[in-house]
Parts: C-alpha cells; structure tokens; sequence
C-alpha cells in the first residue's frame, strides 16, 4: 500500500500537520466515495467546494486531508496537507499513486472544438492494425485495446484517468490517444499526465457558458501545449487562424498540417462524395471511406501524427484507406426508397456549417435537404439563434426540435432558435419539439434522392429531460421508420 509521503513526490506542498509516512487506501475527491485509510483532497469546485466536506470524510475514516485552506479546527490522528492548488495536486498525486502509467507510454492528446473524437478513434483503429496494443479515452467510449469500458465525459477526472491508463500498462499498451476537453485543462484532470504529442484541431464558437469569453477558452486550449516537454510533439491546423497562438510559448517540436494553408503535412482533396474521398496526401494518392473536407483534414492530422509517432508512411496510408470513422461523425444511412439519411454530432454553429457545407458541396442541387436540429440546455444560450440561421439558410427545409434541454423548458429553447431564423426562411422552417415526431416528419416530407441531415447527438444514446437520461437513438429511430416502408 502506498503511504501519503509515496503520493506526495512532484506536489508543491506549502504546509503538512501530523504523520506523513500513514498508508493511503485510496485516493477520494467525493466526501461519499470515503472508507477508512483514504485520502481525501478538497477540491474547490464550480458548484460544489470540497473543503465543506471535510469533516465529514474524516467521519467516514479518511487518515489524510489534501485542502488549499486548513480547517478552523484540526482533529487529532488525521494529518493535514497544504497545498496551492488541490485539483492539480490530485492529478499529480493520482500519478504517483498508480505508479506514473503515463511514462510508461506514448499518451497524444487531442484538443480542439470540433474533430477530436474522429481523430482519436482513427487513431486507436489505425495503431491496432498496424500491429501496436492501444488505449483511447473519448467522448463515445474509451476502449483497452478492443474492450469497451463506459465513457461519460469527454476527459474523465484524474484520478479515473490515471487508473485507466495504469490498466492499458497492465494490458500491454504501447499508445494512448485520448480526447482532452478545455473543461479537463482548466480543471487540471490532466495534471500529473506526460504526453507524448498533442494535437489541436480548431477552435470555434463552444463552451462559452462555463469560459464566458472565447478568449478565456482559446488559453484553456493553449495551456495544454504550454504544458508539453520538450520531447514531445505540437501538431495544430494550420488551416485554423488561431493555431500559431497554440504553439507560441510551448517547448515542443512544432509541426503544421493543412489543406487550404502551406504546412508540414499536405493534402488536397481530388473528389468528395457520399461514398468517400479521394485526396492527395504528402504527394501519394489515398481513398477514404469517410466524407466531407473537415473529414479530410481529420484524416492528414492521423497521418501526421503516425509520421510523428515514427510509423512507415506507405502503411500507414494502406491502413488509414480500409478504416471508418466514429459513430454518429457523417454518418450516412441509405433507406429502402433511396433517402439519404445523415447523423452528425454537430451541436456548435461551426461543426453545423461544416456538415451542410460539405452537403452542399456534394449534392447535385436537384434534391430536397432537410435539416433536425436543436440546441442544449444549461449550455451557452448564444449558440441557439446563430444555429438556427446556419440550418435555415443552408437547407431547403428546417424543423427546430428539442436536443438535451436538461433543466431548460424546450419550449424557450426553440424560442431562441426561432430568433436567429431570417423572415425569408420562416415559411419553410417547422419547429417541433418532440424529437423523434421531427425525425419522422422530416422523413414524411422527404422524396427519393432528398437528403435528411440529423444533427446534434450523434452517438447519444439519450435524451436528458429534468435531469433524467431517457433512452434516445437518432439512428435507431431512422432505422425504426425505414422498417416501416
């Protein structure tokens, strides 16, 4: 068993009351989670501060306290620890604790608004098909090697983090690549972590209702690559007018890839359709299944990173050719009568454009397309308008539904969707805000050879309505009617 002092080394400490050589069971940050003989670090919260708690974990057996403010009143047995910042001491402490998993292996990060998660399962498919045992941490799933563990966010808290990447040890990985959100740099879930590589996509319109500015939320990204060693490596878009700004203070070697814009790794797109793209990569000729220009700049960022992780680039090309992308990223479904059917994750003004302006670019102009949308609840309300109007304007036909409205009333959701919409478009936009009455009206209204685009939850697997996850399936729904014909 480890004792405080073992998961103490790498942590600014500022002041340490009682026994430091005591045994740590378990490293807790929930007042609830605590047994006898763990440690419990008071991390101070966006809804909830830790310290409030921590008599209450000393009740509960906790030997140790990890706090940036000691109590009024210290209880006797129990040693006190304190530190300037707890949440980047519970990453660091986590580390230690599982025996520092990432130094053992090559951990990318992926950071961005839009992208991260198709890179990051491209990248764990193409690596155990090269021959290599992978680890990935997503917003969909996060996987060791071919089994499938729960995701819940799109970078789990650290202490989960640091005993997933100590199982992938276990099982023989030798790569990670993991999804790092700006909500897990800020909170320093990520602390404690050696990369290997991290990768920017882009950054747009998002999160703004837990950053307030977007300039807030470019530096939460940038602190990811200030962060990097010097042995590692800084891959951004260089397509992205914000990615020289991700890469100005970081120690690590800088590398660029583009498609629009001069860079390190190239590519042109030759053809993009519905059946994939055929593009020129680095001067060699490759064929995906996926579709869309961001897809295409999706794909040169795995390939550069496999370049960067030393990879044969023949092979790597040979591999990247067979491979799909992530559940619910474009994906098409063809129904019995010939309607083409999309379901895409794109639940920020810029992933919507991307979506529709790919279909724009790929659809003969002779068919209908029709846009399901909705916006969040409890998330930034300035998205919902500019979402609207981006639907409204780029598609035939739009029907405004619910999508999570959480503790929101649907109804004023849709009201603040129904803003941003043009009078020019008004007569043809519908709102309805059950969302599987909007799928199926979409559906109604769709003649052989239309396109249906269905945006926003993708992979979601639910509907999250006052605060309870119902079962929900963009796609099954779609193959649910396409029985019925």
């Amino acid at each position: 068993m480890k004792t405080l002092q073992d998961i103490l080394s790498g942590v600014s400490v500022e002041k340490t009351i009682g026994e430091i050589n005591v045994p740590v069971k378990h490293i807790r940050f929930d007042s609830r989670d605590v047994s006898q003989q763990d440690l419990f670090v008071a991390v101070p919260g966006t809804q909830v501060d830790g310290h409030h708690y921590i008599d209450k974990a000393i009740e509960k057996g906790a030997a140790a306290i990890v706090c940036e403010h000691l109590p009024e009143h210290l209880k006797s047995g129990v040693t006190y620890v304190k530190v300037p910042h707890a949440a980047r001491a519970l990453g660091k402490m986590a580390s230690a604790y599982f025996d520092h998993p990432s130094e053992k292996l090559k951990v990318v990060g992926v950071t961005g608004t839009n992208g991260k998660t198709t890179i990051v399962t491209l990248l764990h498919q193409l690596f155990l098909k090269l021959g290599y045992k992978a680890g990935m941490l997503s917003t969909i799933v996060n996987k060791i090697n071919h089994r499938e563990i729960k995701s819940t966010h799109t970078t789990p808290d650290a202490v989960h983090i640091q005993q997933m990447l100590n199982d992938m040890v276990k099982a023989g990985c030798d790569y990670v690549f993991m999804e790092v959100s700006s909500h897990a740099i800020v909170q320093e879930r990520i602390a404690g972590l050696q990369f290997a590589g991290g990768v920017f996509t882009n950054i747009t319109h998002d999160h703004l209702d837990y950053h307030k500015t977007f300039k807030e939320y470019i530096f939460a990204k940038k602190r990811f690559f200030d962060l990097l060693p010097e042995k590692a490596f800084a891959l951004v878009n260089a397509d992205d007018r914000h990615a020289k700004v991700m890469i100005q203070n970081t120690k690590a070697r800088k590398y660029t890839y583009g498609i629009r814009s001069m860079a390190d790794f190239h590519a042109r797109v030759l053809e993009n359709r519905f059946s994939g793209l055929e593009m020129i990569i680095n001067e060699k000729p490759f064929f995906s299944l996926l579709t869309g220009i961001f897809n295409a700049s999706n794909l040169l960022a795995v390939y550069a990173v496999a370049v960067l992780l030393e990879q044969d680039r023949d092979e790597v090309l040979q591999v990247l050719s067979s491979l799909k992308g992530a559940e619910g990223r474009f994906e098409v479904l063809t129904s019995p009568d010939q309607v083409i059917c999309i379901v895409d994750y794109a639940h920020t003004p810029d992933a919507l454009k991307n979506v529709l302006t790919t279909i724009q670019d790929i659809r003969s102009g002779n068919e209908q397309l029709i846009t399901v949308v909705g916006a969040g609840g409890n998330r930034d309300k300035t998205k919902r308008p500019e979402m609207a109007a981006i639907a409204a304007s780029l598609s035939n036909r739009v029907i405004l539904t619910s999508d999570n409205p959480r503790n929101e009333d649907p109804e004023i959701i849709l009201q603040d969707m129904k803003a941003g919409i043009d009078p020019v478009h008004k007569k043809n936009t519908l709102v309805i805000s059950d969302r599987k009455e909007a799928i199926k009206t979409a559906y109604a209204l769709a003649a052989p050879g239309d396109i249906i685009l269905i945006a926003g939850k993708g992979h979601e697997k639910y509907q999250e309505i006052k605060g309870v996850r119902y079962p929900f399936d963009d796609k099954q729904v779609l193959l649910e009617i396409f029985e019925t014909r």
